[in-house]
């Protein structure tokens, strides 16, 4: 009889399940950290549009000439179009200046019209001066009237272009160049307009929950001053710091 010990039989092999929940596990990981990825760049898309609103909304207005807002940046710069029309009648451009009750300034225009052609510069002056003991920050709302001829009245340079912050005392010559496109004669509705009035409203700034200056105003009173006050369904414009939208709007 034989003494040699019978072979053992092999062990079978176990399939333990942790590999398997641990790849389960690192696919939900996975996909909560593109779910995380996607929440996180929408919120930063979301409050990137809540800023970029105020620029995009005067874009539309100063590419449109909505409501007596003046048209920038539409190609109208370049200098074969800054020429006088000869032969066309001259228009008259009235200035005035408002200013809130709570903005302890002077604001008045150096001069109360001119009177320019089509496609003619022309150089204007306001006056400001801060008569408080403090410095003050002020931010300039404007509209044009009659407004169909806004989309034709282009700002060059204007001290609405930036919010003016005047020392205590302190008086200041703000300038403004502008002309009145040639185009206009080309639209029905503004072949007869003779007189146009430009209006500024200067307000005290505050800061709003974004972080940027805004007239410290009523809504009512602003849009007002923006020429939307005759605009029962218009859109209300919101307004801030001009220096966040020098290259969106005059």
């Amino acid at each position: 009889m034989s003494t040699e010990p019978y072979p053992l039989p092999k062990p079978k092999t176990s399939f333990s399940q942790k590999p398997f929940s641990k790849s389960r596990s690192e696919v939900y990981a996975a996909k909560n950290r593109s779910l995380l990825m996607y929440a996180s760049a929408v919120i930063v898309v979301a409050t990137g549009a809540s800023y970029a609103a105020v620029p995009l909304y005067r874009m539309f207005c100063a590419a449109t000439g909505f409501a007596g807002t003046p048209k920038v940046g539409t190609g109208r710069f370049e200098p074969e179009r800054l020429v006088p029309m000869e032969g066309a009648r001259r228009i008259k451009v009235h200035f005035n200046a408002d200013k809130s009750e709570q903005l302890p300034w002077k604001f008045t225009p150096q001069q109360k019209f001119v009177s320019v052609l089509p496609g003619e510069t022309s150089l204007a002056f306001y006056t400001a001066k801060n008569t408080s003991a403090q410095d003050i920050i002020g931010i300039a709302t404007y509209n044009v009237t009659p407004d169909r001829i806004a989309p034709y009245f282009s700002k060059v340079e204007c001290f609405c272009f930036e919010e003016q912050r005047l020392l205590a005392g302190e008086e200041v010559d703000m300038p403004l160049l502008f002309f009145i496109d040639k185009d206009m004669f080309d639209d029905p509705a503004c072949r007869n307009v003779e007189d146009v009035v430009l209006s500024y409203t200067f307000f005290r700034a505050r800061r709003n929950e974004h972080g940027q200056l805004e007239p410290d105003a009523p809504e009512d009173v602003i849009q007002n001053s923006l020429g939307f006050g005759d605009y029962e369904l218009a859109p209300k414009a919101p307004v801030s710091s001009p220096n966040a939208l020098k290259s969106s709007k005059s």
